[in-house]
């Protein structure tokens, strides 16, 4: 998957998101993800998580096949 995809996704699923996409690797396949949300404040990190995952629906394992996350509210990004 491009980058810009990941992204859209992700954006698109979580309205006002900052979306940071790395690759790790340089290979396009393992990527890093910081997602930035005043969405996820109150819920756990397993269900901020999740909200990233469902963005994505069946593409990662797939198309994705790798993806580290990290999610911050915009009081705990800096």
């Amino acid at each position: 998957m491009e980058v810009d995809e990941i992204m859209a996704l992700i954006e698109e699923a979580i309205p006002g998101a900052r979306v940071t996409i790395e690759d790790l690797r340089g290979d396009g396949d393992h990527y890093g993800a910081l997602v930035v949300s005043s969405a996820f404040e109150g819920l756990s990190r397993v269900q901020q998580h999740q909200m990233v995952y469902r963005a994505l629906g069946n593409r990662m394992g797939g198309e994705l096949h790798a993806l580290a996350i990290q999610t911050a509210t915009p009081e705990n990004a800096d």
